[in-house]
C-alpha cells in the first residue's frame, strides 16, 4: 500500500480505497493514509475502532505554501460525514484536505472530503466537497490545492513582508479581568516593536481554569490557526509563561513557533546588548531559560556514544547537551565574577574621592537614558522601544552648586521580569547598592503609570534598595493635559520634561539638597 502512488487528479484511487477498506474491516480498526501532493504515500496510519492519531508531521516531507502538502484520508465505522476532531486535525496541521471513507460490507461507500476555505462561508472555516464514491471522483485533487493555496496567497492582508520578518500573533489566557489582560498585551505589542516582529492579530481568552497542556481550549486553539493561515503568521507570542511541555503541545497542535514573553525579553537583551559584560549575562540568563527546556526526539535518547572500545552505555545526546550547558554556565559564572570585582575596584576607587553617585532607575521606556543624554550633553542610544538601552552607562555632571556627581544609567525594569535575567544581572545592579541616591523616572504619560511606578517601587523593596534615599521623577509633562497634571500634583515628586532642559532646574535642586544632607549625616557618622 506504502509503495502506491495516487494519481495527482484523485484524492484516492479506488484500488487503493478498496484495500483501505478490506484491511480496516479485517482489523477492525480505523486505517489512515497521509499522502502526499505529489500522489506518494508518506505515511500509514493504524488507529482504534474509533479514531485514528495523525503522527508528529515534522519527520514527514512536505510541500511549501500556506497549506502542508499533505492530505489526509481514513477510514471510519458506523458513522457518515465529518467530526469535529477531523476538522480540528485540518485546521491545526495545516492539512490540504481531510477525507474521511465511509464503508459497508468490507466496501468503499462514500467519500467526505474537507477543506480550508480563504473566507469563511456561512461562519465556517471550511467547506466540503461534494460526497461521491471513490470512483466517481470529478475534483482534480491537485489543481484544486493549487488553486485553493492561490486564493490563500491573494487574500492575505499583509502583501508586502519584509523578508526575515517574524509575522505573529499574541496570545493571552486569563482567569482575571479583561482590562488587565489587554493592558498585558499591549506591552506585549510593545515588546514584539522593539524585537522587530510584526503583530498581525491578538487573542484573549478568559477561562476558569487554564488549560494544563495547551493553556487554552482545543476550539479557541483550533480558530488561532485558521487565523494564522488567513494571516501568514509563522509565530504565537504568549503573554504567560510556558513550561516545556506546554510549548511541545502547542507547537504540535498547531505547527507554529511558540515562544513566550520571557524567551522574547531574552531575545530583545540578546540583539540589544554591546559590552562584554551584558552580552556575558545574556548568554548565562539564556542558557540558564534553556537546560530546563531541553528535549530530544525519543530515538535520539537511544542512541549511545560509548563508541567501539567503550564500556557501559555511554551517554545519551540529551545528557551531553545538558552537560555541555552546565559548563558553560560554570564558565560564565566564573568570568561574571572577575567582571564584577573590576566593577568593585572602580567603585572603591569613586569612594575615596568622595564622588556622590545618582542612579537612574525606572520602568523601560520612562525616558531614563533621554534624562541622561539631556543633563549631561551625552549621545547615549535613547529610542521609544522597549529595553532600548541595556548596557550601565556613567557619566559626570557639575551641579549649580559646584558639586561634582557621577550619573549612571541602569537597564529598565519591567513587571514579572524573568527570574533569570535578574539573577543574570546581578553584578550590574550592584551598581545601585552603592548609589547615594535613587531618581525613579516616571512616565506619566503612560495610561498605566501608577502601576508601572509600583512594580519598580516593590523590586526596589525586593532588591534590598528601598533604605538609599529616592526621588521620583514625572517625565513627559509635555503629553499631559490638564486633568493628569492636576492628578499629579498629589504625588510626591519633581514633574520634568527629559527632552527640555529648562525645566530640570527643580530637580537639580532637589537632588543636590538631599545629596547634601546625606553626605552631611556621612561626615557626622566618621566624625
Amino acid at each position: 500500500m506504502a509503495r502506491k502512488n495516487i494519481s495527482p487528479d484523485e484524492i484516492i484511487g479506488r484500488d487503493l480505497a478498496r484495500s483501505l477498506a478490506e484491511i480496516s474491516t479485517e482489523i477492525n480498526r480505523q486505517v489512515g493514509l497521509l499522502v502526499h501532493r505529489s500522489g506518494k504515500v508518506e505515511c500509514i496510519i493504524v488507529g482504534d475502532h474509533d479514531r485514528i492519531v495523525i503522527p508528529p508531521l515534522s519527520t514527514i516531507r512536505t510541500a511549501g505554501g500556506r497549506l502542508r502538502g499533505l492530505r489526509c484520508i481514513h477510514t471510519c465505522f458506523g458513522r457518515s460525514g465529518m467530526n469535529d476532531e477531523d476538522i480540528m486535525d485540518l485546521a491545526c496541521l495545516r492539512l490540504d484536505l481531510m477525507a474521511v471513507l465511509t464503508m459497508s460490507e468490507g466496501l468503499p461507500k462514500h467519500l467526505y472530503s474537507a477543506y480550508l476555505v480563504p473566507q469563511p462561508v456561512n461562519g465556517k472555516d471550511w467547506a466540503m466537497l461534494d460526497i461521491v464514491h471513490p470512483s466517481q471522483q470529478r475534483v482534480p485533487c491537485l489543481a484544486f490545492i493549487e488553486e485553493l493555496e492561490d486564493q490563500f496567497v491573494k487574500n492575505r492582508p499583509v502583501k508586502e513582508v519584509e523578508k526575515g520578518v517574524d509575522r505573529a500573533i499574541l496570545v493571552s489566557v486569563t482567569t482575571g479581568p479583561l482590562s488587565r489582560a489587554e493592558d498585558s498585551l499591549d506591552e506585549l505589542a510593545e515588546l514584539a516593536r522593539s524585537a522587530e516582529v510584526m503583530v498581525l492579530d491578538r487573542v484573549i481568552q478568559r477561562r476558569k481554569k487554564i488549560h494544563p497542556r495547551l493553556i487554552l481550549g482545543k476550539g479557541k486553539l483550533m480558530e488561532i490557526m485558521l487565523r494564522s493561515i488567513h494571516l501568514g503568521a509563522n509565530l504565537l507570542i504568549f503573554e504567560q509563561e510556558l513550561s516545556p511541555s506546554q510549548i511541545r503541545s502547542v507547537t504540535e497542535h498547531t505547527d507554529l513557533r511558540v515562544i513566550d514573553r520571557t524567551q522574547l525579553i531574552l531575545d530583545i537583551f540578546a540583539s540589544r546588548a554591546l559590552s562584554r559584560e551584558g552580552k556575558l549575562q545574556i548568554e548565562m540568563a539564556q542558557l540558564k531559560y534553556l537546560l530546563p527546556r531541553l528535549s530530544s526526539r525519543d530515538d535520539a535518547l537511544s542512541r549511545l556514544t560509548g563508541g567501539i572500545g567503550a564500556r557501559g552505555p555511554g551517554e545519551t545526546r540529551l545528557e551531553i547537551d545538558r552537560r555541555r550547558i552546565n559548563d558553560r554556565i560554570a564558565r560564565l559564572t566564573r568570568e561574571l565574577k572577575s567582571v564584577s570585582q573590576e566593577r568593585f575596584y572602580r567603585r572603591s576607587r569613586r569612594r575615596k574621592k568622595d564622588v556622590p553617585v545618582i542612579s537612574l532607575v525606572g520602568y523601560t521606556n520612562a525616558g531614563k537614558s533621554t534624562l541622561l543624554n539631556t543633563m549631561t550633553n551625552s549621545r547615549i542610544k535613547a529610542e521609544d522601544l522597549l529595553f532600548a538601552t541595556l548596557d550601565p552607562t556613567s557619566r559626570r555632571l557639575r551641579f549649580p552648586e559646584d558639586m561634582e556627581v557621577i550619573i549612571t544609567d541602569t537597564v529598565g525594569f519591567i513587571r514579572n521580569l524573568p527570574a533569570e535575567l535578574l539573577k543574570a544581572f546581578e553584578s550590574t545592579l550592584e551598581e545601585l547598592y552603592e548609589a547615594d541616591l535613587l531618581v525613579h523616572v516616571i512616565d506619566v504619560s503612560n495610561p498605566a503609570y501608577q502601576e508601572q511606578m509600583e512594580v519598580v517601587e516593590s523590586l526596589l523593596r525586593d532588591l534590598e534598595l528601598d533604605t538609599i534615599p529616592c526621588l521620583r521623577v514625572l517625565n513627559k509633562i509635555d503629553r499631559a493635559d490638564e486633568g493628569m497634571l492636576h492628578r499629579l500634583a498629589t504625588i510626591d515628586g519633581v514633574a520634568i520634561c527629559a527632552l527640555d532642559e529648562k525645566t530640570l532646574g527643580p530637580f537639580l535642586e532637589q537632588a543636590n539638597s538631599i545629596l547634601h544632607n546625606v553626605f552631611s549625616q556621612y561626615s557626622s557618622a566618621k566624625i
